[in-house]
């Protein structure tokens, strides 16, 4: 890397941005291209250096530069995802706790999250699982676009559940959102008007095709048998006893979704479309899951 100087904060974003850019790196983990992650990091090491407003012609000192330059050259030569860097990723308009026992959140389910999942939902939610939680971020953004709602954190891993219980404490919602330990629904025993569940959909050829930020994350929360279909078909299968009468699951499969809707022709899904990109995430009412697996 280049010997670094004392710059503007304009000035050292443009620096970052260009050693990026000369490596073979990925983006797809909170930003998807170089200039915004290199955006991202500057004013990450300002802001805890105490800087309070950061402009383009915010100073960058050598303490500053030195702190940016050391946590750059582990972004380019281990290629660690920047969020586990920082420890911290944006979803839904909101900064959570990320670390390595996650996944970087990154899911286009924030979209109908902001938009309160309109029009989809036969009634507001009052209860709400958020399945294979991860690091919370859907069912605690969920909490705060609905805050007469109470919400169930789930997850098989107990590493997951103790980075989300920090972010249930970032954003002060213990009196309304709570975490359990479950393989899918195996320890979860009531209902909800909304289930949303992100689970793990990648099949494990596809995931050794994956970049190397990708490795950097717990399998536990990408790979998943059966070419990635064995877990999103238990939560079909499983999700009908676990809603209310009028209650929706949301569920995302990514690029998974052509073979599960294969595997289930008869099944109405309606797959969503995003206005910020993403694909493979399908609503089901409670009724229709009913219906289907009475006669499947």
């Amino acid at each position: 890397m280049k010997n670094a100087v004392p710059c503007n904060a304009n000035d050292c974003v443009d620096q970052i941005e260009e050693e990026l850019s000369g490596h073979d790196l990925f983006y797809g983990h909170g930003t998807d291209n170089p200039g915004a992650e290199a955006q991202w990091l500057v004013v990450y090491v300002l802001t805890a250096a105490g800087v309070e407003r950061i402009t383009g012609e915010t100073k960058v000192t050598g303490e500053h530069l030195a702190r940016i330059y050391a946590l750059l050259a582990r972004r380019i030569e281990e290629k660690v995802p920047m969020a586990y860097l920082l420890k911290e990723a944006w979803f839904a308009g909101e900064c959570f706790y990320v670390d390595e026992r996650v996944l970087v959140p990154r899911s286009p389910l924030a979209e109908l999250i902001v938009n309160r999942f309109e029009p989809l939902l036969q009634n507001q939610p009052r209860t709400i699982l958020d399945l294979c939680c991860g690091s919370g971020c859907i069912g605690l953004a969920s909490a705060l676009a609905f805050p007469d709602s109470e919400v169930m954190l789930a997850d098989i891993s107990a590493e997951a559940l103790a980075v989300a219980q920090i972010n249930i404490q970032r954003f002060e919602l213990g009196d309304r959102v709570s975490t359990r330990r479950s393989d899918l629904y195996e320890s979860i025993d009531q209902s909800f008007d909304l289930i949303i569940a992100n689970p793990p959909y990648v099949s494990e050829a596809e995931f050794q095709q994956l970049p190397a930020e990708y490795h950097a994350e717990p399998v536990l929360g990408l790979v998943s048998d059966q070419e990635g279909l064995e877990i999103p078909l238990k939560i079909l299968s499983q999700s009908a006893a676990h809603l209310c009468e009028k209650g929706t699951l949301i569920l995302e499969t990514g690029y998974t979704w052509p073979a599960l809707a294969k595997a289930r022709p008869s099944l109405p899904f309606m797959w969503l479309e995003f206005e910020y990109g993403g694909e493979g995430v399908c609503c089901l009412t409670a009724e229709q899951l009913h219906r289907y697996f009475a006669y499947h």
